[in-house]
Parts: C-alpha cells; sequence; structure tokens
C-alpha cells in the first residue's frame, strides 16, 4: 500500500508542504467524500428508513422520544432525553453538568428493562454507565432564540423571521458526540465488521443528522400544543436549511496530533480524489455546473454571519475573488486543458477561496470522486523496521520534516505554549510557558520539538551505528522515531504545525476536522473554540437523495411563504 501510495504522489498528489501547512488546513470546505456527505449518500442508495418509533413528551417538550432506523442488514434506535433546565444551566463546555437534550444510537431493540437503565444513565453522559450496544452517546443545547422563535411564530400560524434563523441555522447544538468506547459505550472495534457503520465517525454523523429531525419535530410539536388548529409547519425550505449547530474548543486539537495515520489517511484520500479530477480534461459541459457553485458560494459565504473579525474579513476577501473568477470563467476555461490548469490560474487567490474552488471540481465530478467515500480509514500503527542505521532515519527527517528541523526551539517564541489537561474535568489547554500553572502536566503534542530534538541528537551519532543501538542509548526517543518513519512513508505524513509557536492558531486544527466531517458556517468564537453547523441544505429524512448541497443557502424570498 505504502509503495503505491509514495509512488502516485511523486507523479500526481500535491506536495505534503502544501496540502498539510496549517494555514491551508485552516480553510478547508466540505466536500463529496466528506462524512456527511458520504452517509446521506449511503443512505439514499440502500434505502434506508427512519420512523418515529415513541413519542412521550409532555405538553411542554419533556420525557423522551424513540426513532426507529432500519438499514439492509440491521437495526437501530435513537433515544432522546428532553429535560427542563435553567437558563443558567445551559452551558456548552465540557464543564457542564445538564443540557437541554441528551441522545443515544442503540444497536437493535430497545425494550423496557434497556430503556429504564438508558433514562438513568444518558441524561448523566460522563457520568453515567451505558451498555456496549450504545454505538453513540451525546448531548445537545437549544439555540433558546430560535427554538422560541419558530415555536412561537408556527403556533400563530407564520412562517419566521428568515434573518433570524440566518443569524444560527439550527434549533439544537451539540456540544459533544462520544462514539469511542467512553463510559462503557461500543468501541470502535465492534464497529469495524458492522457494515453500516464501519467508516470513519459515521454512526456518529448518523446521530446527529437523526437529532436535526429531531429538532425540526419538537417545535412542530409544541407548536401545535400551543396553537392548536392556528399551528402551522414550517416551510420545507426552511427546514433544510436548519442543521444542527456544534461548538468545538480546543479537546478537537490533540486527536488530530494524537492520530497522525488517521489525519494522513484522511488527507491522503482527498488528495487522490483531487487529484482524479484535476487531471482529467477540460470539458466545457461542466462550466454551467461550475459557474453554479461558484456563484453559490458566494451566497453562502455573503449570508454567513461570524462574530470573529479575521474569518469575517477571509469571507469577503473570498467573495470578492471568486465573483472575479466566476465572472472570467470563460477565459479560465479557454486557457486550460486539464482542472489542474483552472486551479493554477486561481494560485493568486485567497487559500479560502481556493479551497472553496478546489470543493466545488470535487463536486462536478461524481463519478471520480465518490469512490474515494471508502478508503478513510487505516491502521494506526507506528512501527520501525529492524536492521535500519541512524543515517537512514535522519534521511526521513531532512526529506519529511524540514518543518521540524528549519524551527529554532532556542528561541522563546518557539516554545511559547504548553498544553496540559485541567484537574477538574480533564479539558484540555493551553498555558503560557513560564507565566501559567500546569506546565508539569504538559501533553506530548510538540512533534516538531521533539522531532528537532531527536534529528540533533541523531546528528551526534555515527550515521552507520544502529537504530536499534541508538535507542537503547536514547529510549526517550523511541516513540517519536516510530511516527517519524511511520509517517515520512506516508503521502501526507504530519501536519507541518508547531503547536507551541507563540502565533500558532488551533483554529486551524479545529477547522481541517470539521471540514473533514463536513461543517459549514464556520464561526470562531475565539481563537480557542468555534461554532459550525451540520447538515445544513441536507435533505430531510422524508426525501433523502444523493443530490447535491454543497454551500446551504437560504431559500429566496417568496419559495419559504
Amino acid at each position: 500500500m505504502d509503495a503505491h501510495r509514495s509512488t502516485y504522489a511523486e507523479t500526481h498528489l500535491r506536495k505534503p508542504d502544501i496540502v498539510m501547512a496549517p494555514e491551508r488546513l485552516g480553510a478547508m470546505h466540505q466536500n463529496r467524500i466528506s462524512f456527511v456527505r458520504s452517509l446521506i449518500r449511503k443512505m439514499a442508495q440502500q434505502h434506508w428508513q427512519v420512523t418515529k418509533h415513541e413519542w412521550l413528551l409532555s405538553p411542554q417538550g419533556f420525557g423522551h422520544v424513540i426513532y426507529k432506523l432500519v438499514t439492509p442488514h440491521d437495526v437501530y434506535h435513537l433515544v432522546v432525553f428532553c429535560d427542563e433546565i435553567a437558563d443558567e444551566e445551559r452551558n456548552d463546555r465540557v464543564i457542564a453538568e445538564k443540557w437541554d437534550v441528551t441522545f443515544a444510537l442503540v444497536l437493535g431493540d430497545v425494550d423496557v428493562d434497556l430503556l429504564t437503565r438508558l433514562k438513568a444513565n444518558v441524561p448523566l453522559q460522563e457520568a453515567g454507565r451505558n451498555p456496549n450496544n450504545v454505538l453513540v452517546l451525546a448531548r445537545a443545547n437549544k439555540s433558546v432564540r430560535v427554538f422560541e422563535h419558530l415555536v412561537s411564530h408556527l403556533s400563530r400560524g407564520e412562517q419566521p423571521n428568515q434573518k433570524e434563523l440566518a443569524e444560527v441555522g439550527y434549533i439544537l447544538r451539540t456540544t459533544a458526540v462520544y462514539g469511542n468506547g467512553k463510559f462503557g459505550i461500543a468501541d470502535f472495534k465492534l464497529l469495524e465488521n458492522n457494515v453500516d457503520f464501519n467508516q470513519s465517525f459515521s454512526a456518529q454523523m448518523c446521530a446527529v443528522y437523526l437529532l436535526r429531525q429531531f429538532s425540526l419535530d419538537w417545535v412542530h410539536y409544541l407548536a401545535t400544543e400551543t396553537g392548536g388548529e392556528k399551528a402551522i409547519s414550517l416551510h420545507p425550505e426552511l427546514q433544510r436549511y436548519l442543521g444542527v449547530g456544534n461548538a468545538t474548543g480546543l479537546g478537537m486539537a490533540p486527536y488530530l496530533i494524537n492520530h497522525p495515520c488517521i489525519v494522513d489517511q484522511w488527507m491522503f484520500a482527498r488528495e487522490m480524489a483531487l487529484a482524479e479530477v484535476l487531471h482529467h480534461r477540460v470539458s466545457l459541459n461542466k462550466k454551467l455546473p461550475l459557474d453554479y457553485l461558484l456563484k453559490k458560494a458566494v451566497l453562502h459565504l455573503e449570508q454567513v454571519i461570524t462574530i470573529n473579525e479575521v474569518q469575517d474579513n477571509l469571507n469577503h476577501i473570498a467573495v470578492s475573488e471568486l465573483k472575479g473568477f466566476a465572472n472570467n470563467l470563460d477565459n479560465v476555461l479557454a486557457l486550460s486543458s486539464t482542472w489542474e490548469d483552472v486551479v493554477t490560474q486561481a494560485h493568486n487567490m485567497s487559500l479560502e477561496a481556493q479551497e472553496i474552488l478546489l470543493s466545488c471540481l470535487m463536486e462536478i465530478h461524481p463519478e471520480l470522486v465518490d469512490r474515494f467515500e471508502e478508503q478513510m480509514n487505516c491502521s494506526e500503527t507506528l512501527s520501525l523496521p529492524s536492521g535500519k542505521k541512524v543515517q537512514d532515519l535522519r534521511i526521513i527527517i531532512e526529506g519529511c520534516y524540514q518543518w521540524a528541523i528549519g524551527t529554532d526551539f532556542t528561541k522563546p517564541e518557539n516554545n511559547y505554549w504548553f498544553w496540559y489537561r485541567s484537574q477538574d474535568k480533564e479539558e484540555p489547554r493551553l498555558g503560557i510557558r513560564g507565566e501559567e500553572k500546569g506546565e508539569d502536566r504538559e501533553l506530548p503534542l510538540d512533534i516538531g520539538r521533539q522531532v528537532y530534538r531527536l534529528y540533533h541528537s541523531l546528528l551526534k551519532c555515527d550515521k552507520t551505528l544502529s537504530l536499534a543501538e541508538f535507542l537503547v542509548e536514547h529510549p526517550k526517543y523511541r516513540a517519536i522515531a516510530r511516527r517519524v518513519w511511520t509517517l515520512g512513508h506516508k503521502a501526507m505524513g504530519d501536519i507541518q504545525m508547531n503547536v507551541l509557536h507563540k502565533s500558532s492558531l488551533p483554529m486551524h486544527l479545529l477547522r481541517c476536522k470539521l471540514a473533514v466531517f463536513g461543517a459549514t458556517k464556520f464561526d470562531p468564537r475565539s481563537d480557542r473554540w468555534v461554532r459550525v453547523t451540520f447538515f445544513q441544505g441536507a435533505p430531510l429524512l422524508d426525501e433523502i437523495n444523493d443530490g447535491e448541497w454543497l454551500f446551504p443557502l437560504l431559500p429566496a424570498e417568496g419559495e419559504s411563504e
């Protein structure tokens, strides 16, 4: 596999120093093989069926609801608990102990005994203990403003104010979606042979998609309870526009660093799909679909509301660039033989605009792209073969880790931050080295610095010395040596980012993972956490299809009347 990958990479793929640069990772957008898109495509192709199985809510909207999911291979249930909480208890951070909604995706049937156990444990989240037929454990809070706006308007027989919906874009936002064997739930190993959910994060994405339907059913139920016969349903176009929000903080960043083989595989699959497109000849019958998507992306960015001045400015720049590019598309295509030529003509655009163009090009070639959705899984084993010399490892470092060894880690600005876990909630945090407490609990996320130290230690040795002997004398380098050797032989390798640097932005890492998942509407709330939306624009449960829903838009005035 690796031999094939490196050969292909040398001749077709973009170079790792381009793909794995943090600034470009921090500009990524959803594409056809992002997890949300792959899930909906699979549901459509295999005709998955979802029904409302049980609805036991009080007139105030509290209680539990169960949805039944039937695939060609198995039966699952999403069990949702709705609890009344005070406004001051609604906290998106991991320190929260109460939520508006808690839910679990369960393999198999839910009998009375299981429901009783779930009811006692799911609302407790981390503090509870669940059976291992629970595939996903999660929680969500209301966007109180959108929730109340929808219920009040629909109960009076009125459609809501679109502007109110556009400012948020969801009814519920998740604050954690677990699917990793914690708290007694199913481990990854249990899903390896599950044909429905054996792809990365597919079970979590399915749970969130079903939650989106619940959020719509919930406001409709309360509107009817409040308004009776006057109540109406939200227009389908507006239902599609509403997704599920997500609040993500620093906790996601360590995942990307601690699972380098997975990140390499995600990016490799995307780059393989992109390479297929870029080396395809330009076809004029793709001009109209590309023009449509570019203009749709412009409208999408214009509709994105963010409090973050930096992101807002990036969006404005991308809008201007994409408008100019779309207006000049005839000339661009006339000067291009392949789609790679088109991308080359966009190199002067911002990374945000470039990444949007790449997503558009992947979108118009499903026949080239979609098959790579099955290539997102991989082994995470880090290994170092026997019989290697110091020189062998030095060559790998000099070829693949220039970004690390070219950094002077004796300078304070390159060691400014340290990562650690808080003692109360085990929450990943950043501290200023030498100024803040927690340095004694520093997490080993400093891959660049570790490679730098390994390399300079190797330089002091005879290059013919066996690596085994070197590591016996320097056992502290065993882990980083295995990582360097393994990732150095992969197509994309490590993320090329010194996370300790004073100007390092963890947001780049969050954005990358969220884009792979398929998030849209990036709204950084600081340099350490971001709000996004999942399944915005996606088909509703009663119309699941394999259509295009890139860059979700508010319906045009009149469509939702």
